[in-house]
């Protein structure tokens, strides 16, 4: 198992070469997993400043659903035949989740850790109010991941 600093050094290594891409895993009502391809990027947290694990999920998904029953995910980051999974605790910060949050500084701070670049922020905050999305902030509890 990693230490969180060597985890989160191993994250931005094996996402920043596959565009921050992970998967998903969540769990259903029933308690099989769910999975999603998501773009993902760590940030300080916005209330305490240790290092999360961020994504934006747009509102009335799956994920969402899962995520309000079991707070709980795992994200697994992979480059080629080099994996690493990071699994912790979720919080929700949406226009359907009680927070305290200024919603649109921390969806573009998880936008712009995952990696993206938009060329009018007010725009992309419109688009992001429109859709109803939500921020989902992971704080890393356990590290897995291949040897190499």
């Amino acid at each position: 198992m990693l230490s969180t600093d060597d985890g989160l050094r191993r994250i931005t290594e094996l996402a920043s070469q596959e565009n921050w891409l992970a998967v998903l895993v969540t769990t259903r009502a029933d308690g099989q997993p769910s999975v999603s391809v998501v773009n993902a990027g760590i940030l300080p947290h916005p209330a305490t400043g240790s290092p999360v694990v961020g994504l934006v999920s747009a509102g009335g998904t799956a994920k969402l659903r899962n995520l309000r029953t079991t707070p709980s995910a795992t994200l697994v980051f992979r480059a080629g035949w080099q994996w690493v999974a990071v699994t912790g605790p979720t919080e929700l910060a949406g226009p359907d989740d009680p927070h305290s949050y200024e919603l649109p500084t921390l969806l573009r701070d998880i936008y712009h850790a995952a990696g993206g670049s938009h060329p009018d922020l007010d725009e992309y905050d419109r688009e992001m109010a429109a859709d109803r999305r939500a921020a989902v902030l992971l704080t890393p509890t356990r590290f897995t991941t291949n040897p190499g």
